[in-house]
């Protein structure tokens, strides 16, 4: 991804309900799908007001949150993977996992939730009592977060493998090795998982075996994690553009950029309705036809935006790093909400139950609704 691999190594729908949305009630990974969509069935009040905050211990939140059962997951800068109760904001459990968590985000399956930490373990935690179930140990820090495709946790790490793990048991299925950090994670659609990463190269590769089916080179370091729909992917890139992907060609079908403004995209997009939303680090939020790939709206905030944007109800909620929480509409990119946090907002909004929930900079999750 540009600079930071190198640094590392170094329209909304408003009526019918996306079949791509996480449902109303439960958000139980990053993005909220396996296919990455970040689109939520859930239905917010038009004014979100905060109903409460929980102080994780002042460490920056990276991690984006999972909602599944009432309950909140979430990774805290300081290492703890945290279960909150989502209706009063009181501590469940607190498992601790002895490194640092940065941006993997947390995956709720059956039995267990799954987050990587910068150490370079990947963890399996009850979800009823917060206790261990298995660590499953990898080669570098993980950025990536776990996906949960059937019995099997997938998941990426800076020692350049993508892992397939046995979900009960942690036991190693299968790893293939990129070119370069997987730091994005993995979608997963018809049998397939799709990882863009540093080595800018777009790989499907067959969930059952490990084997690569295909892949398609981008032609740039990709920090974003893709969204897929059908023959078609999406992502940013550190090329300072947004790309979308035909899947059955293995081509490149349109590429998005502003010539003024040549800043990375490191937000994940969203996609509904036929729009792709994505945040850029040029301080604006992008409305993007994805048919096309022609520019439907922008809106401006005051730093850079690497939070993912998550839509519900037809609207568009997306943290920046200028401390704020924006709800735009999804149609036009008009400005209907806004909160001041005023501390950077990197992680991605989780929407679920009624509610909106989000980590910030300053060690706090907050909770709206």
């Amino acid at each position: 991804m540009g600079v930071l691999c190198a640094a590392l190594v170094s329209v909304a729908s408003t009526g019918a309900q996306s079949p791509n949305a996480a449902p109303a009630t439960d958000w139980r990974q990053f993005r909220g799908t396996p296919r990455l969509t970040g689109v939520s069935a859930a239905t917010l009040p038009p004014t979100l007001k905060l109903l409460w905050t929980y102080e994780t211990g002042g460490d920056p939140i990276d991690s984006s949150a999972a909602i599944a059962d009432e309950v909140v997951y979430v990774g805290a800068g300081t290492g703890d993977l945290l279960a909150i109760d989502l209706a009063s904001g009181k501590l469940r459990w607190k498992y601790t996992t002895g490194n640092l968590i940065g941006e993997s985000s947390p995956a709720v399956g059956t039995e267990a939730v799954y987050i990587g930490d910068e150490g370079g373990l990947v963890h399996a935690v009850r979800r009823r009592e917060g206790t261990r179930l298995w660590t499953f140990k990898t080669g570098a820090e993980i950025k990536s977060s776990p996906v949960v495709a059937g019995d099997i946790v997938l998941i990426g790490s800076y020692d350049t493998y993508l892992y397939a793990l046995d979900a009960r048991s942690g036991r190693l299925r299968w790893k293939l090795q990129t070119r370069g950090m997987v730091h994005a994670t993995a979608a997963v659609q018809d049998g397939l998982t799709f990882v863009a990463g540093c080595d800018a190269i777009f790989r499907a590769i067959r969930i059952a075996d490990g084997t690569e089916a295909y892949q398609i080179e981008s032609g740039a370091y990709t920090g974003a994690s893709p969204v897929i729909d059908g023959d078609r992917a999406y992502f940013g890139t550190f090329n300072y553009e947004v790309l979308a992907l035909d899947l059955k060609r293995r081509t490149i079908v349109w590429r998005y950029a502003d010539k003024d403004a040549q800043f990375p995209y490191y937000s994940s997009a969203a996609l509904d309705g036929g729009r792709l939303i994505v945040g850029g680090r040029d301080k604006v939020v992008h409305g993007i036809d994805a048919a096309t790939g022609k520019r439907v709206w922008t809106f401006p905030t005051r730093a850079r935006v690497d939070s993912s944007a998550v839509v519900a109800g037809g609207r568009v909620y997306i943290g920046s790093s200028d401390g704020r929480l924006y709800g735009l509409d999804a149609a036009s990119g008009r400005k209907v909400w806004e909160y001041e946090i005023g501390s950077a907002i990197t992680a991605s909004p989780a929407i679920a139950a009624g509610r909106l929930v989000i980590g910030a900079q300053d060690g706090r999750v907050y909770v709206f609704g």
